[in-house]
């Protein structure tokens, strides 16, 4: 009952300072509704959590948080892999690494992401001077660190976890904590150069994935407030409605224009205006009909934003990435941070459908960024101006459909990367398995063998086998007087006889031997 009446407390509480805000400005009522609502929600799931009891009653139930997973060996090689390629690309466009305190001073967070910034992990304060937060993205964190050491120039990227308050949809790709991989370029370039190269690498990034077809959608954010301008959308609107806009990839028309008129207070002549513009997608063409807008291109944010986009078409065409990219006027990303073109991508499948219920694996986009020029001078205003443009790869979304292809595909995952594994006929040879295994390592072999005193040869070509591991080395007392070893084919079960100061030569042409066959066996499987 205690937990019920905080509840209602909260309720009566929030529900007053509800009713002062009425007769003032309806955003700050909705904002406080906004709050009530996820207080409660987050308050039902804790006493639903605390309701569940452990098998063994003692009051403490043994889960991971809510919105957050833990990774199993398999798991973690798929991540390995994807990290590997994420990182292999950012590393191939030249760019260097660096790392951020995962809390960061919270005043640097707050009016950084528009209405996002409800979803911030705020720090319980300990009696110390600072107020402290988990970090949001990456993004906020990199211009702190370019304002702090005075920094104009740096291509940089980032691979880290980052917090949300955001109601998680794990089957979606949507935790509470989750990495995020980002490469960025600060500095005063030639106009579009960095945002053709951060859209190359997204669409290198998603090719290399394999994760089937994919789009990425493109839009400009001064073309985007021209457009408001032009509707008729007041100043101070301009960040709420574009929040509204950006929903349209997967909430219908006449929900988001219901908010934009019930809940932000647009007129609705004003909404209908904008749906005449934010229908509108296609491919560099658009910006030629667009051109023929007179009242459109009245407005000099508008021209410039045209101009832009065109030359970012022209170096895309170069880039031979166009025919991925889609101009698409109804792109808004809700960060208030950006300042140009701004993009996100899709893929084709795993889209929600909402007939299948919530169990389907669906995401929404699997990677995303955009121009942030101002960033840094309002981190720090006596720092100048430093321009950045950036993209993040949506990994947890990408492990989610990683994971389902695995699955749907029943092929067994190789969560250990050794490559020779020791073994020993008889009983008492502990410590001559160790020399051999001291020897492997030095020679740069990934080598391991049993903890056991005396274990069975059957247990150990049965756990090589489990394990995927390519060879083993086998010793037993005919070995030791002969000066040889065995070395088992594990996939064939073939054996053979080599010298011990021909091992090392032996074992690297027969795991090359391996290799090339596997080589050969996956392209002809692709063909």
């Amino acid at each position: 009952m205690a937990a019920n009446t905080n509840v209602s407390s909260d309720l009566a509480s929030n529900t007053t300072t509800s009713q002062a805000f009425s007769n003032n400005d309806p955003r700050d009522l909705i904002r406080t509704q906004s709050a009530l609502i996820r207080q409660l929600t987050e308050q039902i799931n804790d006493a639903m959590a605390k309701m569940t009891p452990n098998e063994e009653d003692t009051g403490f139930v043994i889960k991971t948080p809510r919105g957050t997973r833990d990774y199993h060996p398999a798991q973690m090689r798929i991540r390995e892999e994807v990290f590997r390629t994420i990182t292999d690309c950012f590393k191939q466009h030249g760019a260097e690494t660096i790392d951020t305190p995962v809390i960061e001073l919270k005043p640097l967070l707050t009016e950084k992401y528009g209405e996002d910034s409800k979803l911030i992990y705020e720090l319980k304060d300990q009696g110390g001077a600072e107020q402290l937060a988990l970090r949001y993205d990456l993004t906020v964190p990199f211009a702190r660190y370019l304002a702090q050491n005075k920094l104009s120039h740096m291509k940089r990227y980032h691979i880290g976890k980052v917090y949300r308050r955001d109601n998680p949809k794990m089957t979606r790709g949507r935790y509470r904590e989750f990495y995020q991989c980002d490469f960025d370029i600060a500095g005063d370039y030639a106009s579009m150069v960095p945002d053709a190269e951060c859209l190359k690498i997204t669409v290198e990034i998603l090719d290399k994935l394999a994760l089937g077809p994919f789009r990425v959608y493109l839009n400009h954010r001064k073309l985007l407030d021209a457009i408001f301008a032009v509707c008729g959308v007041p100043d101070a609107l301009f960040r709420p409605i574009s929040s509204s806009v950006d929903k349209l990839d997967k909430t219908p028309w006449d929900t988001v224009r219901n908010e934009m008129v019930k809940e932000k207070g647009l007129q609705g002549d004003i909404a209908d205006k904008i749906w005449s513009y934010v229908q509108l997608h296609g491919g560099a063409e658009l910006v030629d009909q667009l051109r023929k807008d007179s009242q459109l291109c009245a407005q000099s944010t508008a021209i410039e934003a045209l101009n832009e986009l065109e030359l970012l078409f022209r170096y895309l065409k170069l880039y031979g990435v166009m025919d991925k990219i889609v101009f698409d006027l109804k792109l808004a990303r809700g960060l208030d941070y950006y300042t140009g073109v701004i993009f996100e991508a899709t893929l084709n499948s795993y889209q929600y459908d909402p007939t299948l219920g919530e169990d389907q694996v669906a995401v929404g986009s699997v990677a995303g960024g955009g121009r942030y020029d101002e960033l840094v001078n309002k981190i720090d205003s006596r720092q100048s101006r430093v321009p950045c443009i950036g993209m993040s790869i949506g990994v947890e979304r990408i492990f989610s459909i990683k994971e389902h292809q695995l699955t749907n595909s029943n092929t067994q995952s190789k969560t250990v990367e050794t490559e020779v594994y020791v073994a020993s006929a008889h009983s008492g040879l502990v410590e001559e398995r160790m020399k051999l295994c001291a020897y492997l390592w030095e020679n740069g072999f990934k080598a391991e063998m049993s903890m056991k005193e005396n274990p069975k040869l059957l247990d150990q070509f049965q756990y090589c086998e489990k394990c995927r591991i390519e060879l083993c080395v086998i010793i037993g007392e005919s070995e030791l007087k002969s000066g040889n070893v065995k070395i088992r084919n594990v996939p064939t079960r073939e054996q053979f006889e080599v010298s011990r100061d021909q091992l090392a030569t032996e074992l690297l042409a027969r795991l090359t031997q391996l290799r090339q066959s596997v080589t050969t066996a996956a392209s002809q499987d692709s063909n």
